[in-house]
């Protein structure tokens, strides 16, 4: 049967025979020289078993690395998805924050707006009072004038006032009154006057501020002193604005009636 290949094996020589068989020195030195081509057969073989094992060892130490490497590559992504869900949440919160900031933003600035309002009423209320309290000042100087000028010329300028006509817009502030059923009777004598479009401007402090129409000329200040529900004292009837105070010596259910 033919081998495969070149063979390494070196070829025996012909050995030439002897008397008694072949030759002994011929023999020998073929045995010599097969057992140094096995010896170093040998020796190449222990080669390459000794590089067959450093090649397993470092295939060994290559996928041990390549094993630590996938492991570590694996741990980096899982640290990756990891810090991108951090790095979403963060996201997430920031946003809301944002919202609630904007939300609070928007609630300061209403606050601020009702607040500004607010000051603005209160320095208008004020200064209304303030000028309400400038002109009952003024008011009650004029009282102490007249006062002074005497009680026959009160008395004269009294009558000349309840004679006097008025027609048109008139506007007249009456107080102190007890009670808000004082001002319903008031109002409901000045309508049997014949007076139209009566209004309560104001009522502040026990006094009222009552405006009226009169279609025609009326001694008002007379008719009033027969009909209003309580005595009066008149104060002012200048520019067509009159000022009656109430008179607070009365008996109290003659001012209830």
């Amino acid at each position: 049967m033919a081998s495969e290949g070149t063979s390494t094996v070196p070829r025996m020589g012909s050995f030439k025979r002897a008397l008694l068989g072949y030759r002994r020195d011929e023999v020998d030195a073929a045995i010599s020289t097969h057992h140094a081509w096995v010896e170093a057969m040998e020796c190449q073989t222990d080669d390459a078993e000794a590089r067959a094992r450093i090649a397993a060892e470092a295939t060994a130490r290559a996928e041990a690395e390549a094993a630590s490497l996938s492991g570590m590559v694996i741990e980096r992504e899982r640290e990756i998805r990891s810090l991108g869900e951090r790095l979403r949440e963060a996201n997430e919160r920031h946003e809301r924050s944002i919202a609630s900031l904007h939300a609070v933003s928007e609630r300061l600035e209403e606050i601020e707006a009702q607040a500004r309002g607010q000051a603005t009423r209160i320095r208008m209320k004020a200064l209304r009072e303030a000028v309400e309290v400038s002109r009952r000042t003024r008011e009650l100087a004029e009282v102490h004038e007249s006062a002074a000028n005497g009680a026959g010329k009160a008395g004269e300028s009294t009558e000349a006032a309840l004679g006097q006509l008025f027609e048109g817009l008139v506007e007249m502030e009456i107080g102190p009154l007890g009670d808000f059923s004082q001002l319903v009777g008031f109002e409901d004598a000045v309508e049997r006057l014949g007076a139209s479009e009566i209004s309560v401007e104001r009522f502040s402090e026990g006094r009222a501020t009552v405006s009226m129409h009169l279609d025609e000329p009326v001694e008002l200040l007379r008719e009033l002193e027969e009909n209003a529900p309580f005595e009066f004292n008149i104060r002012r009837t200048a520019d067509e604005r009159l000022v009656l105070d109430v008179d607070e010596d009365q008996d109290p259910e003659q001012r209830a009636a």
